[in-house]
C-alpha cells in the first residue's frame, strides 16, 4: 500500500525551509532552554490549583525544541492520525491522492509546516504514544522580546497554557480516543473523486466563496463538514480552557500576566499582509477564533456555575458542548446541569 504523503520528503522539505530563530549566542539559547524546563515543571501546581483536574506528574515530558525539530514531530504526529486510515486515502476509487500525488503532497506539507514553526510557541502531542509538550524555544524568545515582557513571565505563562493540555488529556481518559476517532472519520469520510472537488473550488472561488475553514472548507462532504463542526467546538473547548488557566493564576504566579495577555492579544490580531492571506486561505483565522469564543464560553460557565461544575464538561463526549453551545453557554448548562 502507497502511504498517501512522502513523510521522509514532508520532514525534509519542513526543516530545510524552515527559518532560522534568533542570532543568539550559545549561553544565551542554553540559558532559555533551562529556565524553559524549570518553568514547565513550575506550571504544574497552578494548573491543578486552577482547573481541579490532575494527571500523573510521572507523565510530564516537556520538550525544548528548535523549528527544525517542531516540523518534525508534527510530521510524526500527522502520520500517527492517518495511519489507520491510509487504505481509505490511498485505494483504488480515491482519485484524489493519485491526482497530487504523494511526493506533491509531501512538499506543500513541508512548505506549511517550515511556515508555521515561526509561529507557533508550545503544543501538546495529542497523537500517538509520546504525550509531550513541546516549547519551541527561538519563537518564545522572539515573542517576548517582540511584546518586550519579562522573560521569565512570559515562559511561565506560555507554559501554563501547554500544561493545560496537557492535563485535559491525562487527566480525562476517553478525551484522547474521542479526538482520534473524530479525526479518523473525518479522513474516511473524504471525497474520492478529485474531480468535483476541485470543481467547487472553481466554483467557490467564482462566487467569491471562502468558507470559514478556507480552501478546505469548500472540497469537504457534509459528512467532513458535521465532523469538522464538533472538532472545532472541542478545539475551541480546550484552547479556550488553556487560556483561560493562564490569565487566572493570577500576579501571585506570574507578576505582569496582565501587561501579557493585553500586548499578546494585539500581537494576535496583528499580521502582515502575506501572512493574513495564507491564514485565511489555510483557515487560521479559525484557529485564531477559537482562542476568543472558547475563552469566553469557559469564563461565562464558570462565572455561573464555579469551577466544579465547569468540570462536568468533561465527563463524557455527551457533556462536550455542542457547536451551537460555544456561542450560547446557557444553553449548555441548562442541557447539562438542567
Amino acid at each position: 500500500m502507497t502511504d498517501p504523503v512522502d513523510w521522509a520528503l514532508a520532514a525534509a522539505t519542513g526543516a530545510r525551509l524552515a527559518p532560522a530563530g534568533p542570532p543568539d549566542t550559545r549561553e544565551d539559547v542554553e540559558s532559555a532552554v533551562r529556565q524553559l524546563r524549570r518553568a514547565s515543571e513550575r506550571a504544574v501546581q497552578p494548573v491543578a490549583d486552577v482547573t481541579g483536574l490532575e494527571a500523573p506528574f510521572d507523565a510530564h515530558r516537556s520538550v525544548v525544541v528548535g523549528r527544525k525539530a517542531w516540523v518534525t514531530s508534527n510530521v510524526e504526529q500527522l502520520r500517527s492520525a492517518t495511519e489507520p486510515v491510509a487504505d481509505v486515502l490511498t485505494g483504488d476509487g480515491n482519485r484524489v491522492v493519485r491526482a497530487v500525488g504523494s511526493r506533491t503532497t509531501a512538499l506543500q506539507m513541508g512548505a506549511v509546516l517550515a511556515w508555521l514553526s515561526s509561529k507557533v510557541l508550545g503544543q501538546y502531542e495529542a497523537f500517538g504514544d509520546q504525550g509531550r509538550l513541546l516549547l519551541v524555544a527561538p519563537n518564545i524568545v522572539h515573542a517576548e522580546r517582540q511584546l518586550d515582557v519579562p522573560p521569565i513571565d512570559f515562559r511561565l505563562w506560555v507554559c501554563l497554557h501547554e500544561e493545560t493540555h496537557r492535563v485535559q488529556f491525562g487527566a480525562v481518559p476517553w478525551l484522547s480516543g474521542y479526538f482520534t476517532d473524530e479525526v479518523h472519520g473525518y479522513l474516511r469520510a473524504v471525497d474520492p473523486d478529485a474531480g468535483s472537488a476541485i470543481g467547487r473550488v472553481i466554483a467557490g472561488l467564482r462566487r467569491g466563496q471562502r468558507g470559514s475553514g478556507g480552501l478546505i472548507d469548500l472540497v469537504q462532504t457534509d459528512e467532513q463538514r458535521a465532523i469538522l463542526d464538533r472538532l472545532t467546538a472541542l478545539m475551541s473547548l480546550l484552547e479556550g480552557h488553556a487560556d483561560v488557566v493562564m490569565d487566572a493564576v493570577g500576579p501571585q504566579v506570574v507578576p505582569s500576566v496582565d501587561i501579557i495577555r493585553e500586548r499578546f492579544n494585539h500581537r494576535r490580531e496583528q499580521a502582515g499582509t502575506f501572512d493574513g492571506a495564507l491564514r485565511r486561505l489555510l483557515g487560521l483565522d479559525a484557529k485564531l477564533r477559537q482562542y476568543t469564543e472558547g475563552a469566553a464560553f469557559v469564563r461565562s460557565v464558570v462565572d455561573r456555575v464555579g469551577m466544579q461544575d465547569f468540570n462536568a464538561v468533561w465527563t463524557s463526549p455527551e457533556t462536550l458542548p455542542r457547536p451551537g453551545e460555544i456561542a450560547d453557554p446557557a444553553a449548555w448548562i441548562a442541557r447539562v446541569h438542567g
